[in-house]
């Protein structure tokens, strides 16, 4: 599958599987309800855990939220692109399976150039959880993608540079004083947090 058929799939409200920096994804153009639901039913994730979200570049950002504390921006230029979720606050349009009670998702800047340029030609922030049914392991190659989960959705975007496995994006809050909670660890650890200036919260 090619850029321009996994963009018409995105766009025609499908869901496919793509690479990312740390592990395949199952994903969809986030702001469309249908295709939302539809990866939350194909993976079996439950409602409670909100799907999480890639963006393109910068200015995407501004399709998943309005309104970014200033510590999101400090963030997303020290981190972004790069393996580094934050919650935000999400537009009211958004569907709600990639919303939390609150209201809030996590988005990140992919680093990986296949994925961010899906996002960029889609014109749209894509859903981005692992590809894999709840509770079974995340896929690192696309041989060890469950075939029933790939029969599931309209295709497989697959290309270099391959994910690098290892361990998930780490995922931040940040507050209006500036400083941030660790909500998941991951790749970046607390220290990098620290070194980069902001003020780690338990």
């Amino acid at each position: 599958m090619t850029n321009v058929d996994a963009v018409k799939i995105i766009r025609s409200g499908g869901v496919i599987i793509y690479p990312t920096e740390t592990l395949f994804a199952l994903g969809a153009d986030a702001r469309d309800e249908g295709a939302a639901n539809r990866v939350a039913l194909v993976k079996g994730r439950p409602v409670s855990k909100p799907l999480p979200l890639i963006i393109g570049s910068m200015e995407q950002l501004e399709l998943v939220t309005k309104y970014a504390v200033p510590a999101v921006l400090k963030l997303a230029k020290a981190f972004w692109p790069g393996p580094l979720s934050i919650l935000v606050e999400a537009r009211s349009e958004l569907p709600s399976a990639v919303k939390d009670s609150r209201g809030y998702t996590s988005v990140r800047w992919s680093e990986h150039p296949l994925a961010s340029k899906l996002c960029l030609s889609s014109r749209a922030p894509l859903i981005a959880t692992s590809a894999n049914f709840s509770g079974e392991d995340a896929a690192e190659r696309v041989e060890d993608i469950d075939s029933d989960l790939i029969d599931s959705v309209e295709g497989v975007f697959d290309g270099t540079p391959a994910p690098r496995g290892g361990s998930p994006s780490t995922v931040i809050e940040a507050f209006p004083d500036g400083k941030v909670k660790i909500v998941r660890d991951g790749v970046i650890p607390r220290s990098a947090l620290a070194q980069a200036g902001f003020t780690v919260i338990d």
